[in-house]
């Protein structure tokens, strides 16, 4: 019963991830886009350049707070590892004591 309702878990954590995995692009995008932004703020040394690259790091910021489907995916995925997990420490355990039961046979 444990392992039918892992399985079930794993099934709809994967369908949600794959539901936002164009959610989740976008995020890795706006937030590669703030990266960048505030790496050029760094080393900007104008102040016109400054408020330029603020600029494009609200705009990046901006993008990431709006995509919430994607934190959504983001924590479906670590449903679905969490599940995998546990399921693969259950099936050790069933394995080592199916092995000391047929050793007792012996």
């Amino acid at each position: 019963m444990k392992t039918f309702l892992l399985i079930c878990l794993g099934v709809i954590a994967a369908f949600v991830l794959l539901a936002n995995v164009g959610p989740i692009i976008m995020l890795l995008i706006s937030v590669a886009i703030a990266y960048y932004g505030v790496r050029k703020f760094i080393l900007a040394e104008t102040t016109g350049k400054k408020v330029l690259w603020a600029f494009v790091i609200l705009i990046g910021v901006s993008m990431s707070l709006s995509n919430i489907p994607a934190l959504i995916g983001i924590v479906a995925l670590v449903v679905l590892y969490y599940t995998y997990k546990k399921w693969k420490q259950e099936k050790e355990n069933t394995y080592y004591n199916d092995d000391y039961l047929n050793w007792d046979k012996l």
